[in-house]
């Protein structure tokens, strides 16, 4: 039962990905439709994020009144809705309002289900949750394009995925029920496990109160997060404007290379799944963030189109395994007493970095010009590599070479 639920877990977790990816990949259509700038994506995109942060953080207090179970739910129910208005807005202020009910509803889901999947799954579980994020976000270019090339329009490809995830909120109602059942299962499990290997002593009531954030390594390690977000959601957002407006692609090709981009993120985590269990994450994250490295580089070099696909497919790839092994390695490198504040931090400076960064250069975009997408790229993506080895710098000074 445990199995088959975890597969409900990655349906709901596609569900998450789903919408991510729609608005980069719709907008060169639909600002000049809505009468907005090119830049004001970015306002949108903000203000979805920062319903994600408000939500991410009041999800343990929600978990622990309703359930995983009903808050899946409901967060399904809140994104499937505001989507349903995306395709009816008649006006960017409309997208903007709509846009809170988009972003607590993501959110929510997301730091729920990573939380049940890390307290009752192995490891490696954390890999395929976030492919099957992938999959919903390169499924979401590819529904949208098939709209902008069937009829032009973007309403359409917005009213489909709000109507896949009213499917999974019918799924989620019908199945509320496992979700305690499957908990309770997994804990007897574990129970069973730790008499055979106990776990460590519980952290001692004098040091429960330690600030996280003065461990060393800590700063720099959110500064990962906040690059990689950044990084990763700048390209979604306008990778599909710089096609259409520097490459000259059609809006309808420049959606399916932006799910390609997403495709690499997907295939990446999938494989990573199966890596992870014998490469260090170390290692994962420092040849992850190479090969990102070296897609940016590739996007800014003059090449013919067709390399810049290559360029962008190579991002994705290299970004496929940071987050998850980051999220993995936390307790590695701090300590698992203070991994459970540490989670809720990364995961709320990641989402600034994807409310904050994208924003910002869409108004570099609009006033010089979104041919500067390629230099953005490489700067974050360098600043991430920059703070990693950073980390890398500080543990080395912690643990002995040969332990490290």
């Amino acid at each position: 039962m445990a199995t088959w639920f975890l597969i409900l877990i990655y349906l709901a977790f596609i569900s998450l990905g789903l919408p991510d990816s729609l608005l980069g990949s719709a907008w060169p259509v639909m600002w000049p439709e809505l009468d907005a700038s090119l830049g004001s994506a970015g306002i949108v995109a903000m203000v979805i994020a920062g319903g994600t942060i408000v939500s991410s953080l009041a999800s343990g207090y929600l978990v622990e009144r309703l359930g995983t179970g009903k808050v899946t739910m409901l967060s399904c129910a809140l994104t499937a809705g505001a989507l349903l208005g995306f395709s009816m807005s008649p006006s960017l202020g409309w997208l903007i309002l709509l846009a809170v009910p988009l972003g607590l509803g993501g959110g929510s889901v997301d730091a729920a289900l990573n939380h049940y999947v890390a307290e009752h799954y192995k490891a490696h579980h954390m890999n395929w949750l976030h492919c099957f994020w992938g999959v919903g976000a390169t499924a979401g270019p590819f529904i949208m394009s098939a709209y902008l090339a069937d009829s032009g329009s973007w309403r359409g490809g917005y009213f489909a995925v709000s109507m896949i995830q009213f499917v999974l909120v019918a799924i989620l109602l019908v199945t509320l029920p496992l979700w305690k059942r499957v908990a309770a299962s997994r804990e007897s499990e574990q129970r069973e496990a730790q008499a055979v290997e106990p776990l460590p002593a519980p952290l001692p009531a004098k040091d429960a109160n330690t600030n996280v954030l003065r461990l060393r390594g800590v700063k720099p390690s959110l500064l990962v997060f906040f690059f990689f977000c950044g990084a990763e959601s700048t390209v979604g957002l306008w990778g599909a404007s710089y096609l259409v407006g520097v490459q000259q692609v059609t809006a309808e090709t420049a959606a399916g290379w932006i799910s390609l981009y997403y495709g690499g993120i997907t295939v990446g985590r999938f494989i990573t799944g199966f890596i992870s269990l014998k490469v260090q994450n170390r290692v994962l994250i420092r040849g992850g963030q190479l090969v990102a490295l070296s897609g940016g580089i590739m996007l800014f070099l003059p090449l013919l189109e067709v390399f810049s696909l290559v360029a962008i497919i190579l991002i994705g790839l290299g970004l496929a395994p940071i987050y998850p092994a980051l999220l993995h390695e936390t307790p590695t490198r701090f300590g698992r007493e203070n991994s459970a504040k540490l989670m809720g931090y990364q995961m709320a400076v990641a989402y600034t970095g994807t409310t904050l960064l994208p924003p910002f250069f869409g108004l570099m975009a609009t006033q010089i010009h979104i041919g500067l997408f390629p230099y953005a790229v490489i700067l974050l993506l360098a600043l991430m590599l920059l703070s990693a080895e950073r980390v890398n710098m500080i543990l080395r000074q912690r643990v002995k070479p040969s332990d490290y």
